[in-house]
C-alpha cells in the first residue's frame, strides 16, 4: 500500500508540472483555430492549470478530453496539440477548421476517440495516425482530404468505427480496414463498390455523417467520464485513509524525523531537523524578512535547493493541526505563474513552518528601496510587467479560486520577482491560515498601516475590494518608490500617506514630482499617467467604487480606463467641492452663527 501512496504521490507531483506546457498547448490550439467571438472566454492564458477551463476535462491535474464541437473555428490546427501525450479523447467535429492535419497528432498515445468531421481540412492524411495504437474511433467524414489511406492505418488493432465518407481520397484500402465492425467509404474514389470485392460501408454504418459513429463516440466519451469518476472515487478513499492517519501520528520535535507526503500530493513534508540545518538553525545571517506573520530565512537543502523558509508565529496551542493543514490545503491548489509556489511545511508540537521556492530578486520592495550600491534600479518596463503579472494573480485568487482567497496584506514587500523578474505574490491565505485556529476572534485586522483599506481599519471586515485599495497602494510604490506612509515627508509639510501626496500631486499636475527619481527620466510619460489613474481608482474611499481585478488588468491592458477615469474625475470634482464647503462652514461659518445669535439676544434685552 505504501508503494501505491508512493506512485500516487509522485503522479501528482508531476502532473503539477505538467499543468504549465498543457495550459500553453491550449491556448495554442485555441489562437490558431480563431475560436469564434464569446467562445472559451475563460481560458485564461495566465491560470498555469486549464483542468476548470470549458470543454476540458482532466484526471487530476492531467488534460484527458477536449471538446470544442460547433464553436464557428476558422483556423488550423495548431502542431502544439501533440504534446498532450495522456489525452483520450479529441472532438473538433462542426466547424470550419482548414489546412491540414498535423502529424504531431500522432504523438496523441493514448488517444481513444478522434473526430474532425465536417471541417474543410485538405492534404494527406497522416503516416503518423498509425502510431495511435489504443485509437477505437477515427471520424474524418465530410472534409477535403486527399491521397491515399495510408498502410499505418493497419496498425489500429482496437480500432471499431472509422468513417472516411465524402474526402477526396482515391486509391487502395488496405484489406484490414475492411474488418473494422463499422466503417464507411463512400463519396471517395477508393477500390470499393460493386466493381471491387469489398463494399464502401459496412452493414452497420450510415452513408454521409454515420450517426452510428456518433454514438460511438459517446460511449466513448461517457465511458471516459465513467473511468474519470472511478478513478477519482479510488483516489478519494485512498487519500482519505491516508489523511487519517497522519491524524494518528504525532509529531514529535525530534532529529532525524522521517519525510512523509501529505495527501495534498505535490506539498512535502520537512522534517523540523532538515529545516534546521537549512536555514544554519535559523540564524539571523539568512533572516529575509520579516513581517506579521513571522521571519523569513534563505536555507539551501541537502541537494543544494534554495528555499525560503516562513516560521510562523501566534500559535496558540497545537490544538490547530487540523485546522492548520486545512488552509495549508487550500493554499497549495492555488497554482498560478504569478503565484508564489508552496512546496511544503513543518508541523511540530510547538512550531508551523512553511517552506517555498527562493525567490532570487527578492522583492519589489528591496528592488525599490534598499538595493546596495551597484546592484540595478527596477527599470520601467519590469514595473510595467510587475504590476501586470501581481493584477493577474491577485485575479486568479479571487476568481479562480473556490473557495475565493483574499490577501489582506497586499503590499510591494509582498510581491517577489522570480530570475527573470517577473511579479511573484506571496504570503497570499496566510491571514486566514493563522487566523483560523482563534476561536476568541471573529475577525483580526492584519495589514500594513498605510496599505490598509479604511473599511477594513474601522470594522475588521475584508473582501476582494481590500485587496485592490491594497494593489491601488502597491501601484503608487511602485510608480514613487515611496513608501506607503512616511513620516520624514512632515518635514516638507507634504502628507504623511503616500496616497494623500500622490493626490495633491496629481491635482497639481506635478508628474515629474511622482516619478521615482530612480528613474532618471527613463519612462514614458503616457504609461506612467494610466497607471497612476488606475492607482487612484483603486483607491478610492468607498469599495463599491473600485474596480475588480479583472478589471484593473483589462484597465492595464488599455481597455476601458479613459471611461473610467472620467467618471472618477466627475465624482472626485464634487467630493472636493463638498470638502471645501464644509471646510469654510467650520472655518467661519459656526462662528457667524454664533455671532449673529449674540446680537440677536443683546437687542431683545
Amino acid at each position: 500500500m505504501k508503494l501505491v501512496h508512493l506512485f500516487l504521490t509522485l503522479a501528482s507531483i508531476c502532473s503539477l508540472v505538467a499543468s504549465d506546457y498543457q495550459g500553453d498547448a491550449l491556448n495554442s490550439l485555441k489562437t490558431s483555430l480563431r475560436v469564434g467571438p464569446g467562445q472559451l472566454t475563460d481560458w485564461n492564458i495566465n491560470q498555469v492549470n486549464p483542468c476548470t477551463w470549458t470543454s476540458v476535462n482532466c484526471v487530476g491535474s492531467t488534460v484527458v478530453s477536449l471538446t470544442l464541437s460547433s464553436l464557428q473555428c476558422s483556423g488550423i490546427l495548431s502542431p502544439r496539440i501533440g504534446v498532450l501525450r495522456n489525452l483520450t479523447t479529441l472532438v473538433l467535429q462542426g466547424n470550419n477548421i482548414t489546412g491540414e492535419i498535423p502529424k504531431e497528432i500522432g504523438n496523441l498515445s493514448s488517444l481513444t476517440t478522434l473526430d474532425l468531421e465536417n471541417n474543410h481540412l485538405t492534404g494527406k492524411i497522416p503516416d503518423s495516425l498509425g502510431n495511435l495504437t489504443k485509437l477505437q474511433f477515427l471520424v474524418l467524414s465530410q472534409n477535403d482530404l486527399t491521397g491515399n489511406i495510408p498502410q499505418s492505418m493497419s496498425n489500429l488493432q482496437k480500432l471499431i468505427s472509422l468513417q472516411l465518407a465524402y474526402n477526396g481520397l482515391s486509391g487502395p484500402v488496405p484489406d484490414r480496414l475492411f474488418q473494422i465492425n463499422k466503417y464507411n467509404f463512400t463519396g471517395n474514389n477508393l477500390n470499393c463498390g460493386p466493381n471491387f470485392s469489398h463494399p464502401c460501408a459496412s452493414r452497420t454504418s450510415d452513408a454521409g455523417g454515420s450517426k452510428k459513429s456518433k454514438i460511438g463516440v459517446v460511449i466513448g466519451i461517457i465511458g471516459g467520464l465513467v473511468g474519470f469518476l472511478i478513478c477519482v472515487g479510488v483516489l478519494f478513499l485512498l487519500l482519505k485513509g491516508r489523511h487519517k492517519g497522519y491524524r494518528r501520528e504525532v509529531f514529535v520535535d525530534v532529529a532525524g524525523e522521517d519525510d512523509r507526503r501529505i495527501a495534498f500530493g505535490q506539498l512535502k513534508r520537512f522534517a523540523w531537523r532538515e529545516l534546521q540545518l537549512a536555514t544554519d538553525n535559523f540564524s539571523e545571517k539568512n533572516v529575509l524578512g520579516q513581517g506579521g506573520f513571522g521571519k523569513v530565512y534563505k536555507g539551501v537543502l541537502a541537494d543544494n535547493t534554495k528555499i525560503a523558509v516562513k516560521r510562523l508565529t501566534d500559535y496558540e496551542s497545537p490544538g490547530g493541526e487540523a485546522a492548520f493543514l486545512r488552509e495549508v490545503e487550500m493554499i497549495s491548489v492555488a497554482v498560478h505563474r504569478n503565484l508564489l509556489r508552496l512546496i511544503g511545511f513543518c508541523t511540530t508540537p510547538s512550531e508551523r513552518l512553511l517552506v517555498y521556492p527562493f525567490m532570487q530578486n527578492l522583492s519589489v520592495a528591496y528592488r525599490l528601496r534598499e538595493i546596495k550600491p551597484g546592484e540595478p534600479v527596477l527599470e520601467w518596463p519590469t514595473r510595467k510587467r510587475v504590476a501586470l503579472g501581481t493584477a493577474r494573480g491577485l485575479e486568479y485568487l479571487h476568481e479562480h479560486c473556490n473557495p475565493k482567497i483574499i490577501h489582506r496584506d497586499v503590499k510591494a514587500a509582498n510581491v517577489l520577482l522570480d530570475e527573470d523578474y517577473e511579479a511573484v505574490v506571496g504570503d497570499f491565505g496566510l491571514a486566514k491560515l493563522v487566523d483560523v485556529r482563534k476561536t476568541n476572534v471573529t475577525t483580526q485586522v492584519r495589514g500594513t498601516m498605510g496599505h490598509i483599506a479604511p473599511e477594513y481599519l474601522s470594522t475588521g471586515k475584508s473582501s476582494e475590494r481590500t485587496d485592490v485599495f491594497g494593489y491601488g497602494i502597491m501601484l503608487l510604490e511602485l510608480v514613487t518608490g515611496q513608501r506607503a506612509i512616511d513620516f520624514s515627508r512632515l518635514e516638507e509639510e507634504d502628507d504623511v500617506l503616500l496616497l494623500d501626496h500622490v493626490k495633491k500631486l496629481e491635482r497639481e499636475k506635478r508628474l515629474d514630482a511622482i516619478v521615482d527619481r530612480n528613474l532618471v527620466r527613463n519612462y514614458d510619460g503616457v504609461e506612467v499617467e494610466m497607471m497612476m489613474q488606475v492607482a487612484l481608482l483603486c483607491t478610492q474611499p468607498s469599495p463599491e467604487d473600485r474596480p475588480t481585478m479583472s478589471e484593473v488588468v483589462r484597465m492595464l491592458e488599455g481597455e476601458g480606463l479613459a471611461e473610467r477615469w472620467e467618471e472618477w474625475q466627475q465624482v472626485e470634482v464634487t467630493r472636493r467641492q463638498e470638502y471645501e464647503r464644509l471646510q469654510r462652514r467650520f472655518d467661519w461659518g459656526e462662528d457667524s452663527v454664533y455671532n449673529q445669535d449674540a446680537i440677536e439676544l443683546s437687542g431683545g434685552r
